[in-house]
C-alpha cells in the first residue's frame, strides 16, 4: 500500500481481513483441487484474548491442506466437529494419521460408527510430521500479531492466512495458468471484493 502512495492504518487492514477473508475462502473452495485419501491430522495453539485456543488442521500425504477449524477447546466434541466439516467438504478418507490424542481417536470412532465408514486410524507420531511441518507456515504469520482480540476475528484472519497458504501451495485449479497474486485477484473479483489498484 505504501508503494502505491496509499496510507492505511493497521486497524483498517484488520477490519478488511475480518470482513473479506471468509468471503474469499468460500470462493476458493469452489475452485480448490481435490485431496488424497490419506490424511494427517493435528492441532496447534493460537492465542485469543490471552488464552490459548486450538487450530485443528489436516493435510493429505502430499502436504496439500485438506481443511482447518479454530475451536475453543481440545476435546472429542471439537475433534468431531472438525471431522464433520472436513468430510463434508471432501469424501471420507481411507486413513487418518495423528499423534496419540484420545480426543481424535474417540471422534473418528464415533464418526465411523455413526456413518458406517471404515476409516483406518494410525497413531504413529513420526508419520504425522507432514502436518507438523506445515504448521510453521501459519505460525510464522500469526506470531508477530501477538494474539487476537476476539475469537471471531481470529477465525476470520486465520481463514485468510490458510487461504494464502493454499494458494501458494498451488491448490487452486488455476495453478500454472495464473500466478498466486493473480489467483487472489481473480478470487476477489468473483467474491465482489474491491481491491485498491
Amino acid at each position: 500500500m505504501e508503494e502505491r502512495g496509499v496510507e492505511v492504518d493497521h486497524s483498517t487492514l484488520n477490519r478488511w481481513a475480518v470482513k473479506y477473508a471468509p468471503m474469499l475462502e468460500k470462493q476458493f473452495r469452489a475452485c480448490k483441487r481435490g485431496v488424497g485419501s490419506s490424511w494427517c491430522l493435528d492441532e496447534t495453539y493460537v492465542k485469543v484474548k490471552g488464552c490459548w485456543k486450538y487450530l485443528y488442521r489436516a493435510v493429505d500425504q502430499a502436504g496439500t491442506t485438506v481443511d482447518f477449524l479454530l475451536t475453543a477447546k481440545r476435546d472429542c466434541k471439537a475433534a468431531l466437529r472438525f471431522l464433520r466439516k472436513v468430510i463434508g467438504q471432501h469424501d471420507a478418507p481411507e486413513k487418518i494419521t495423528f499423534d496419540k490424542s484420545g480426543a481424535n481417536t474417540a471422534a473418528i470412532e464415533s464418526y465411523s460408527a455413526e456413518h458406517e465408514t471404515a476409516i483406518e486410524i494410525r497413531r504413529i507420531k513420526y508419520l504425522n510430521n507432514i502436518v507438523e511441518q506445515d504448521h510453521p507456515a501459519v505460525k510464522r504469520v500469526t506470531r508477530p500479531m501477538l494474539g487476537f482480540k476476539s475469537f471471531r476475528s481470529a477465525a476470520a484472519t486465520l481463514s485468510g492466512i490458510e487461504l494464502m497458504h493454499m494458494i501458494r501451495k498451488g491448490q487452486s485449479r488455476a495453478r500454472g495458468i495464473l500466478r498466486p497474486a493473480q489467483q487472489f485477484c481473480a478470487l476477489a473479483a468473483r467474491a465482489h471484493v474491491i481491491l485498491i489498484p
